[in-house]
C-alpha cells in the first residue's frame, strides 16, 4: 500500500490513513512525501515512481495536484487507487474539470479508482483500513458500499457495538470512475461475501445497473437503501406519464427489475442483511408465530397482513399434536400461544410440532419475560434452527435479559429483535429474496416494425415550431404495429365529411393541435358525431379552440373511427425518459381518470412478456379487465403485447422524451390506440 500524502501532522487525513494501515494490514505500506524523509517510523519515497509492485495507492494531497500524482501513478504501473481528496465534482466547474481529467487519466492507464471525495476503503480479510475513520470494521461476510463517507463512519462505530462483520467496505465518493456496478459485479464474484449492502443517492447508469445485478442476485442477495425520494422533474412533464413517473418512480422500477431488495431505513439495512447472512431460504411463504403473550402474537400477525408472507394454515395432525401437548388454556391455531407461564421446554414442544408441519415454511418466537428464562429460549431456539433447517426470527422482548441471551442464537445465525414486525419483516425479505433467484425476466421480444417509416414520420417534426406532437403522430404507432382507429386529419368542413362517409357509422371529431394538450378540457372533442353533423361540428370545434388559445398552431380536425368504450376498458402505456435508467414504460388505467387516481406501474425498457404480463397484474383495477362485475375479459393479449410494442419504439429512438397512448381501449377483442402525445428531442434527430 503507498498513501500518498502520508504525514506525521496530528489530525491530518495522511496520518489517519498510515495510522489505520499500519494497525492491521498484513502487508507493507510505503509513505511518499517528498517533503519528509521518514513517517511514523517509515521510510518516505519523494514519488510513487521510486517504488516498485504497489498493489494500491491512496491519495489524500490538495485537489490541485492529485492528477499530477495519478499520472506518475500510472506511470508506475499502479492499476488501483483511492483518492480521499475532495474537491472535484462536488465543488463547481473548476472542480469538475478536473474529475473529468482525472477519468481521463484512469482511462489512459486502465485504472480501477475509487473516489475522488471518498473516505477510503476496508478489506479485513487482510486487515486492511485505507480509510481515515476511527473504528475499523469487525470481520465478517457483509459487503458494504455508501456514497456517504460519514455514513460509513456511522456504521462502523454502530456495528461493532452489534456485532455486525464485514468483508469489504467501499466508500463510492463522486464515482468518478467506479460506480455501485462495478462493484455489485465483483462482489457478486466473490465467495467470501454472501450478502451485498449499499446507501445510493443515486445510480448513474441505470440500465447496466439492472443488468448487472440480475446476474448477481441469482447468488448473492443485494439490499439497498436508495435515498433521495423527491419526484424531481415531474412538475415539468407534459404528458400523463411524465406527470406521474419522477424520478422515485424510476428507481422503484430498476430496483425491481434488477432484482435488489430495497430497505426503507438503515435498521431494515441491517436487519434484512443479518437475516439473508444467517438464515436459509423458505420453502414456501407460510410463517408460524409462536408467543407466550397474545398481544405480541396479535403485532406479528398484523405486520404478517403487511407484508407478502401469508399465515400458516397448520394439517389436522398439527393441531391434534398442539391440542394434546399444549395446555387447555392455550390457543392451537396460528399465532400458537404458548400462555405467559410458559418455560422453554413448552416452546421446544411446541416448535417441533409447527417446523414439522409441510405447511411452515418460517417462523417466528416472539417472547415476553414472565416466567421464561430467555437464555433457555435461546438454547431452545439455536437447537430447532438446526435441527429443522428453516428460517427462524426471535423476538426477545425485554432489555438486558434479552441481551444476555443473543450470544446463543446468534451462533446459528437467527436474528433477534424487540418488536415482533421487524422480525416478520426480515423473513419477508428471505421470501422476497426466495423469489427474486426463481424470478425469469424475460428477453424483450423484437417485433417485425417499419423503423424507417417511424424515422421519417420523426424527422418531419424537425420542421415545426414545436416538439410536441398529438393525434398527428398516429402514424407512428401504425408503424410499429399497434392497432388505431380509421382516421383522416382534415383542414376544411368538406373534407371532414368526405372523410366521415369513408368511415362507417358515427365518428369522433378532434381538433389537431400540439398546443393543445387537453382537448376535451376546451371542447376539443366531439363523439357520436352523425355524417350530418360533421361541417358544423368542424366549424365548433375550430372556433373554442381559436377562443381558447388564439396563438395556438392549429394542424386540423382529426375524423375518427367510433371505439366501442362500452365494451371496453380505457388503459393508458405511456412513457418518461429518466435521465438515469433511460425509458421508464408506465401502464395504468386511462381516460380521463390516469393523473387522479394514478392507477399506474412502471418498468424500464425493454420490456419482457413477462414484465409486460406483471404490469397488468400489479394494478388495482385489474379486475376490470378480466371481466369483474359481469363484463367480459379484455384481450389482455393484445394489451401485454402493445406494452411491448411501445418499448421497442423508444427503445428504438431515444428521440422520444414523453409518449402516451390515451386512452388505450382494450375489448374482448383486442386493443385500439385511439389517442397519442408525445414530445420529441429535435436536437437528438
Amino acid at each position: 500500500m503507498a498513501v500518498i500524502g502520508a504525514t506525521e501532522s496530528e489530525g491530518a487525513v495522511g496520518r489517519s490513513v498510515m495510522e489505520n494501515l499500519l494497525d492491521g494490514y498484513e502487508g507493507d505500506v510505503v509513505p511518499i512525501n517528498p517533503n519528509a524523509d521518514k513517517v511514523l517510523g517509515l521510510e518516505a519515497y519523494d514519488s510513487i515512481t521510486d517504488v516498485a509492485g504497489i498493489d494500491l495507492a491512496i491519495v489524500v494531497v490538495p485537489p490541485q495536484i492529485v492528477n499530477g500524482v495519478l499520472e506518475e501513478a500510472g506511470e508506475a504501473g499502479v492499476r488501483d487507487v483511492a483518492v480521499i481528496t475532495a474537491g472535484f465534482g462536488e465543488s463547481g466547474s473548476e472542480g469538475a474539470a478536473r474529475e473529468q481529467e482525472m477519468q481521463e487519466i484512469a482511462e489512459k492507464y486502465d485504472m480501477n479508482l475509487v473516489g475522488p471525495n471518498c473516505l477510503g476503503v476496508i478489506s479485513t480479510p487482510v486487515g486492511m483500513n485505507a480509510t481515515f475513520t476511527t473504528k475499523s470494521a469487525l470481520e465478517g461476510s457483509i459487503s458494504f458500499m455508501s456514497q456517504s463517507g460519514a455514513f460509513i463512519s456511522a456504521v462502523l462505530d454502530w456495528s461493532s457495538d452489534h456485532n455486525i462483520g464485514f468483508k469489504d467496505v467501499v466508500s463510492l465518493g463522486n464515482k468518478a470512475v467506479l460506480d455501485e456496478g462495478d462493484f455489485i459485479e465483483h462482489w457478486g464474484d466473490d465467495s467470501s461475501t454472501d450478502v451485498i449492502l449499499g446507501y445510493l443517492e443515486d445510480i448513474e447508469n441505470g440500465r447496466e445497473f439492472i443488468e448487472s445485478a440480475r446476474k448477481v442476485t441469482q447468488d448473492t442477495p443485494i439490499v439497498v437503501v436508495k435515498s433521495g425520494r423527491t419526484e424531481a422533474g415531474a412538475s415539468a412533464a407534459s404528458s400523463h406519464t411524465g406527470a406521474i413517473a419522477g424520478s422515485e418512480r424510476a428507481y422503484e422500477a430498476g430496483l425491481q427489475q434488477a432484482g435488489v431488495i430495497r430497505a426503507e431505513s438503515v435498521q431494515e439495512l441491517f436487519d434484512y442483511a443479518s437475516i439473508l447472512e444467517g438464515q436459509p431460504l423458505p420453502d414456501n411463504d407460510e410463517i408460524a408465530i409462536v408467543t407466550n403473550a397474545g398481544g405480541p402474537g396479535v403485532m406479528s400477525t398484523d405486520a404478517v397482513g403487511d407484508s407478502g408472507l401469508q399465515m400458516a394454515s397448520f394439517t389436522d395432525e398439527t393441531l391434534e399434536s398442539l391440542e394434546e401437548s399444549m395446555p387447555e388454556e392455550a390457543n392451537i391455531f396460528n399465532p400458537v400461544d404458548v400462555l405467559g407461564d410458559a418455560p422453554a421446554d413448552r416452546y421446544e414442544q411446541a416448535l417441533d410440532i409447527v417446523l414439522e408441519d409441510p405447511n411452515v415454511g418460517s417462523a417466528i418466537v416472539v417472547a415476553s419475560p414472565q416466567s421464561i428464562d430467555f437464555r433457555d429460549l435461546a438454547e431452545v431456539i439455536a437447537e430447532k434452527q438446526q435441527e429443522y433447517g428453516a428460517p427462524i426470527a426471535a423476538s426477545l422482548m425485554g432489555g438486558e435479559t434479552a441481551r444476555n441471551a443473543k450470544d446463543i442464537i446468534d451462533e446459528v445465525g437467527v436474528p433477534t429483535y424487540f418488536d415482533p414486525a421487524r422480525g416478520v419483516k426480515s423473513l419477508d425479505a428471505l421470501r422476497e429474496y426466495s423469489e427474486i433467484k426463481t424470478t425469469d425476466y424475460g428477453v424483450a421480444s423484437d417485433f417485425d416494425v417499419d423503423r424507417e417509416r417511424a424515422r421519417e414520420i420523426l424527422e418531419r417534426t424537425k420542421e415545426r415550431e414545436t416538439n410536441k406532437l398529438g393525434i398527428e403522430a398516429m402514424d407512428l404507432l401504425d408503424a410499429y404495429g399497434i392497432p388505431t382507429p380509421d382516421s383522416a386529419i382534415v383542414t376544411d368542413k368538406q373534407a371532414a365529411v368526405e372523410a366521415a362517409k369513408e368511415i362507417e357509422g358515427n365518428v369522433v371529431m378532434k381538433i389537431v393541435s400540439p398546443d393543445i394538450l387537453h382537448k376535451s378540457d376546451i371542447g376539443g372533442v366531439e363523439v357520436n358525431v352523425a355524417v350530418e353533423e360533421v361541417a358544423s361540428t368542424y366549424d365548433d370545434i375550430i372556433s373554442r379552440a381559436r377562443n381558447y388559445q388564439p396563438d395556438a398552431n392549429i394542424l386540423g380536425v382529426q375524423v375518427q373511427e367510433m371505439a366501442d368504450l362500452d365494451a371496453g376498458t380505457e388503459t393508458i402505456v405511456g412513457m418518461n425518459r429518466d435521465p438515469q435508467f433511460g425509458p421508464l414504460v408506465m401502464f395504468g388505467l386511462g381516460g380521463i381518470f390516469v393523473e387522479v387516481l394514478e392507477d399506474a406501474t412502471f418498468r424500464v425498457a425493454p420490456v419482457s412478456e413477462d414484465e409486460a404480463s406483471d404490469m397488468i397484474d400489479e394494478i388495482d383495477s385489474a379486475p376490470l379487465l378480466r371481466g369483474a362485475r359481469g363484463r367480459d375479459p379484455v384481450d389482455e393479449n393484445g394489451v401485454i403485447e402493445t406494452i411491448q410494442r411501445i418499448s421497442q419504439l423508444v427503445t428504438d429512438f431515444p428521440q422520444i422524451l414523453e409518449l402516451d397512448i390515451n386512452p388505450l381501449v382494450a375489448t374482448p377483442d383486442g386493443v385500439e390506440a385511439v389517442d397519442i402525445r408525445a414530445t420529441i428531442d429535435h436536437e437528438e434527430l
